[in-house]
């Protein structure tokens, strides 16, 4: 951190707080007592009405607010969850510097609202799924992305053999629980998309590639690729269990006379097998054949190993 960056940093520390101490100061920042002083003593002479009293410490003029935020509180709420799912999510330089821009929104706005918004951050949580994600390529992946280098990795296609890849990082999307790498495959050429816990053994290459204007950086168009059009019926009343694990391929649910209808669109059948297993005797496989086929291998198979 430069010194321009501490300065401003110590201003909205004093701000956030009532007191504190040239010690305490000197501990967050790393730095000396006695730089923690001359910085004081730069902040004054720049404007900032920094009170000292010997024996309490450091805090502002009361009134004195900086930057100057018209922030709602329902602004200040949704930033502060938005925050909070950033530190959640991401890998911890990313986290940490969410942490960060949420002590700095805190600390900027004027008392009374900042009481109210911290109730409120209290009351609504933003929690996203665990499912053991790999932070390690999150970090990789999103320095990958930003330098546009290409990278190779060997991924793991559901019901597939493993298959070594060479992409075009994009982007990054944290969907429905889980990460998603937006990549273009010049094998393909075309777009695909890559699900983050199914890499394995994952290389930055020292390659670089021109961004064309004309790949989309966010995830793929729904359905785009997915040709393959799975029909399934589950009994009635099934609607609420299944708004409550919507398969990722999902395109369309009714409600007949006979159940639930519900409609995916796959690249491959294989790609939904363990998400209509895990239904076990509800689902009815209408097509196609080849995933009612697969069913019923895996249901043979589960019973000779039983």
């Amino acid at each position: 951190m430069n010194r321009t960056d501490r300065l401003l940093a110590v201003v909205l520390e004093l701000q956030g707080q009532s007191w504190t101490t040239a010690a305490a100061l000197a501990r967050q920042f790393g730095i000396s007592e006695r730089t923690v002083y001359r910085d004081v003593v730069a902040l004054t002479e720049a404007g900032v009405p920094v009170v000292s009293v010997p024996g309490r410490g450091y805090t502002l003029m009361p009134g004195y607010f900086l930057p100057p935020l018209h922030l709602s509180v329902s602004e200040a709420v949704m930033l502060s969850l938005g925050a909070d799912a950033v530190r959640a999510a991401f890998d911890p330089e990313y986290a940490a510097a969410a942490e960060s821009a949420l002590k700095k929104l805190t600390a900027a706005l004027p008392h009374e609202r900042r009481a109210e918004v911290t109730g409120l951050r209290e009351r609504l949580r933003v929690v996203p799924p665990d499912e053991g994600t790999d932070v390690a390529a999150v970090r990789v992946l999103r320095g990958a992305v930003l330098a546009e280098r290409s990278v190779t990795f060997t991924y793991h296609k559901p019901g597939g053999d493993p298959d070594v890849r060479r992409v075009f990082p994009l982007s990054l999307v944290y969907l429905h629980g889980a990460w998603l790498l937006g990549a273009f495959d010049p094998a393909r050429g075309d777009r695909r998309t890559f699900r983050l816990s199914r890499i394995e053994r994952l290389i930055v290459e020292a390659t670089t590639f021109e961004r064309d204007p004309a790949w989309r950086t966010g995830p793929e168009p729904a359905g785009q690729g997915r040709t393959v059009t799975v029909h399934l019926r589950f009994p009635p009343g099934s609607e609420r269990a299944l708004r409550e694990r919507p398969s990722f391929f999902q395109q369309d649910m009714k409600t007949t006379p006979d159940g639930v209808s519900v409609t995916l669109r796959v690249r491959d059948g294989r790609d939904v097998l363990a998400w209509v297993l895990s239904w076990g005797g509800a689902v009815r496989v209408l097509e196609p054949e080849g995933l009612r086929e697969a069913v019923r291998t895996e249901a043979r198979a589960m019973l000779a190993g039983s």
